[in-house]
């Protein structure tokens, strides 16, 4: 398939002028010439744009451009420290075309397209590839199928910087065409979405895949927006003086330290060694919680630290004798993990299954005691995920649920120690990414950016309501294009499913905070409150995912009919011991799965939430609840892992909201 793809490009390519092939083949390797890494073979400009190119040659020297899409010749010099720029009309999208970059010695670069340039960032959500660690949904069939050449794919790889870099480093030496064997490793998110947008207006399209998982939305933004929010000031300001430290003490050596600090302050150890293991601990003081459950939604709100769990297991006498598996689904973030007293496994990560086998020779009848030790550094902890995934399994396939209620003592609550250490080349630090993995990118004109990240800032929601909108303006301030689209994912629906209406969720508190970013003009937000796994933080469903920001692109970018949101939140009217919410987009009301509407609670004065009775009206709803004859406030779909099912006509899913503007969880 590749050889036929070839072949294609091949026969595309007659029509380019023989010059410029001649030039291709005896210059190139002479060129002096240097490039940033955004020009290369099989790149993308933005159409009808004046596209800046720049790069290093002798001081002094004249450089020109020429393109096979135009007559003309622009020329420039290279000023005494080599720096050059050219600003190059581009037409309407189209290609093959070829670029000819002269000092006198030519370089030449071929398969150019015409067409849109968008940026995708964000966090793991956004980096998630196709296979590799990702493995989306049917993603053998969708690699296959990967066969759109005038999609192109600019692979960025992860760095930070303390100042600004004015060239990024990506891989496979530059832009590359979107065919199997590229598309594998990339952005599934990004590349959904173009392959919509493509299928329906057939432009070419370059996509910049610029993300890092775990990061945090402070590391994309500048220094200069940065310094305006007296939240980030110092850390910005030490960012800087990042070189000044001359303590020689490396940032492993400190970590190293501190994890110590945590084991002597763990009152679960004792001069390294566990305590609360054995089958005979008394635990009548022990609290009990209710697994698998994030702590800071049992009891534990805004806790970080260490947590023992603990829960007597009976082996029966069948068992006896035969390999035994501990499954405990996923753990936020690492746990050692003990049986009768002796260590059976350890892992750390917060979406990794944990999994233990017991060899069959140390497998005896009895009941004895299992211990969890839990250690959260920062956001959600505990034991969490689906209740299916916590079992003891025998040889031959005979289970036991491990599910239900467990005793919990905390052994350290991080308040109470120093803070951890901060890595000096670590990418969650305030606009070291933006330095390293935009700033590079901000002379070439871009369509616009997709935005899939949150995850990492849940634990500061509230500071996201202005940290969010200011990195949006951030950019398009530094792009100099005006108010390019911006359009990002809203968070999915992710851990243990909320059984009654949360008083506190950090993460309906950052999906609200992105919702009411859609003030800021030109902006999108794809929900994705239907498309998450309880179990897994990285759902493999992305299609839906880059369908539901194409929608947008395609409707607010390209002039397309086609409906690209559910029912937003516009107002809330109180009447006669009801809620009357009114939406925008809000055309044919309706649930998704048929049923009664779900997800709605509502509230009086004390600010207490009751599940709701919810009824569509025309293009509004009406909430009441017989248990509030006062109420003041609704929220929908408000928790980690809401049930809701509110969709328009055109099937896409409402967004979470909520009418109060009571004080949030994470302020």
């Amino acid at each position: 398939m590749i050889m036929n793809l070839k072949k294609e490009i091949q026969q595309r390519l007659l029509s380019l002028t023989i010059f410029s092939v001649i030039l291709c083949i005896s210059g190139f390797v002479q060129a002096k010439v240097k490039l940033p890494s955004i020009f290369s073979d099989y790149m993308v400009f933005q159409q009808k744009a004046k596209a800046a190119v720049w790069g290093k040659a002798d001081p002094g020297k004249t450089i020109s451009i020429s393109t096979t899409w135009s007559r003309e010749r622009y020329t420039s010099k290279a000023d005494a420290l080599g720096n050059w720029k050219i600003l190059v009309a581009t037409p309407s999208y189209g290609g093959p075309y070829a670029m000819t970059i002269s000092d006198g010695d030519p370089l030449i670069l071929m398969n150019i397209m015409i067409g849109e340039v968008w940026v995708c960032s964000g966090q793991s959500n956004m980096e998630m590839p196709l296979a590799g660690w990702g493995k989306v949904n049917n993603y053998d069939q969708e690699i296959a199928s990967a066969k759109y050449p005038d999609i192109r794919l600019l692979q960025v790889d992860h760095v930070t910087s303390n100042a600004p870099l004015d060239d990024a480093k990506v891989a496979n030496s530059g832009w590359k065409p979107c065919i199997p064997q590229y598309v594998a490793e990339f952005s599934s998110v990004a590349y959904f979405f173009a392959r919509e947008i493509y299928n329906k207006t057939k432009v070419p399209i370059g996509l910049i895949h610029t993300s890092w998982g775990g990061t945090i939305a402070e590391a994309w933004t500048s220094g200069t927006t940065l310094k305006t929010m007296p939240d980030f000031v110092e850390a910005v300001t030490k960012i800087e003086n990042e070189g000044k430290d001359k303590s020689g003490i490396s940032y492993e050596q400190q970590l190293a330290s501190w994890r110590e600090l945590v084991l002597a302050k763990d009152t679960g150890m004792a001069e390294g060694k566990p305590t609360w293991i054995g089958n005979s601990i008394d635990v009548s003081s022990w609290k009990t919680m209710s697994l698998p459950a994030v702590w800071e939604q049992a009891g534990m709100p805004e806790f970080d630290g260490v947590v023992w769990f603990r829960k007597n297991i009976t082996i029966p006498q069948a068992w006896e004798g035969k390999e035994l598996t501990i499954n405990l689904g996923t753990i936020d973030d690492n746990d050692i993990t003990f049986l009768d007293g002796e260590k059976i496994g350890e892992t750390e990560g917060y979406n990794k299954p944990r999994s233990y086998t017991i060899p069959a020779d140390k497998v005896k009848a009895g009941t004895f005691a299992l211990v969890v030790r839990v250690f959260d550094g920062a956001g959600g902890g505990g034991i969490y995920g689906n209740k299916e995934g916590m079992s003891m399994v025998s040889e031959g396939g005979a289970h036991f649920p491990l599910d239900g209620e467990w005793r919990y003592k905390v052994g350290l609550n991080l308040k109470n120690i120093a803070k951890a250490p901060t890595s000096k080349d670590g990418p969650n630090r305030t606009t070291v990414l933006y330095n390293a993995m935009i700033h590079p990118f901000l002379q070439f004109p871009i369509k616009g950016a997709i935005w899939y990240q949150g995850e990492s800032n849940a634990d500061r929601a509230h500071q996201y309501r202005t940290l969010f909108p200011a990195m949006i303006r951030d950019w398009r301030k530094q792009w100099g294009l005006g108010d390019f689209p911006f359009y990002f994912v809203q968070l999915a629906n992710f851990m243990q499913v909320d059984a009654t209406p949360p008083a506190a969720s950090a993460w309906a508190e950052l999906r609200d905070a992105q919702r009411q970013t859609l003030s800021l003009p030109n902006t999108g937000m794809a929900v994705a409150i239907d498309l998450g796994d309880a179990a897994d933080i990285h759902p493999k469903n992305k299609q839906d995912i880059g369908k539901r920001l194409a929608l947008i692109a395609l409707a607010k970018t390209y002039g397309v009919k086609v409906p690209y949101t559910g029912p937003v939140y516009q107002s809330a009217k109180t009447a006669s011991g009801s809620i009357q919410i009114s939406f925008s987009t809000a055309e044919g009301l309706k649930t998704g799965d048929g049923a009664e509407l779900k997800g709605f609670a509502i509230a009086g004065a004390d600010q207490k939430f009751h599940w709701a009775k919810a009824e569509i009206k025309g293009n509004q709803i009406v909430v009441s609840s017989a248990e509030v004859p006062n109420p003041v406030a609704v929220r929908y779909a408000w928790g980690n892992n809401p049930v809701c099912n509110l969709i328009n006509v055109a099937g896409l899913p409402a967004s979470p909201f909520r009418t109060d503007q009571w004080e949030d969880s994470t302020k």
